[in-house]
């Protein structure tokens, strides 16, 4: 059958909600805080919608990265707000499946606010995703 649109919390690191969003348009502002894991692309659009709420760190498809690595324009994006944001490896996770993305990813690149907190390629999305959440501090 076909699947909704996934929006859900599926676990908490350091006190953080980890929110799975299968596209990061369903974001909204009672998300702030927390380390999203969007199964959108991380190119420009997508940067702009992950703007519009402080977030702990913000995960996308690299989806594919192509031409002029347009793929994971928002990470530099997010890097003019500090907000940390890495690109996941589109061969380790399906783009557009925020749950297959969690389970199985892959991060392929960081921003540098990610790679100062300690993040790198090659982590799983959950190892990541962990280490930016004890770095983010409390609020």
């Amino acid at each position: 059958g076909e699947r909704r649109m996934l929006k859900q919390t599926v676990a908490h690191e350091s006190g953080r909600p980890v929110v799975l969003v299968d596209s990061i348009t369903k974001v909204d502002p009672g998300d702030e805080g927390a380390v999203v894991v969007s199964g959108s692309h991380g190119g420009r659009s997508s940067g702009e919608f992950a703007l519009a709420v402080p977030f702990a760190a913000v995960f996308f498809s690299d989806a594919g990265i192509g031409k002029d690595e347009a793929g994971i324009a928002g990470l530099a994006m997010l890097d003019g707000k500090g907000t940390p944001s890495c690109a996941i490896g589109h061969e380790t996770g399906r783009i557009g499946d925020a749950a297959d993305l969690w389970e199985h990813g892959v991060v392929s690149r960081v921003n540098r606010a990610a790679a100062a907190r300690g993040a790198a390629p090659g982590m799983t999305v959950r190892e990541a995703a962990a280490v930016l959440a004890r770095q983010a501090g409390g609020r």
